[in-house]
């Protein structure tokens, strides 16, 4: 059960960051709801088709001096994909590079900063309510 809400709670966080940025950069609640919603639908939509891909990759390269590149090459064409769903995203709603440009680069840089954080929160809670539990059926 905490897994999942931890999901619902890293993805209201996601939207988040997407909205309040979309709302400084346009100034419009119209704009950051498009971008809160549609950004992350596009990311969901696209991210198994990526690791899919990518898992043949690792897979074909397992064992030699090309797998560890594999797997940087796997997440260098991750941070990609963001960065261009993000840049398309607000240039498609706006017709502003600048504006695409700008949250193509700070949204993934608050998500870097940002979802640890929210990760470690939670394995904190996590390990609060594991050890009441402990405490419980003692």
């Amino acid at each position: 059960m905490i897994t999942a809400i931890k999901t619902c709670s890293q993805v209201v966080t996601h939207m988040s960051i997407a909205f309040g940025l979309a709302y400084l950069l346009t100034g419009s609640l119209a704009l950051g709801g498009l971008a809160a919603i549609i950004e992350p639908i596009l990311n969901v939509a696209l991210l198994p088709k990526h690791e899919k891909t990518w898992h043949a990759i690792r897979h074909r390269y397992a064992g030699t001096r090309f797998g560890l590149a594999a797997v940087a090459g796997e997440k260098v064409s991750q941070t990609l994909l963001h960065i261009s769903v993000a840049f398309a995203v607000l240039y498609w709603a706006t017709g502003s590079m600048a504006f695409g440009g700008l949250l193509a680069i700070l949204e993934p840089i608050c998500n870097v900063i940002v979802l640890p954080i929210h990760d470690r929160l939670w394995e904190r809670l996590r390990t609060r309510l594991d050890s009441r539990g402990g405490a419980v059926a003692a």
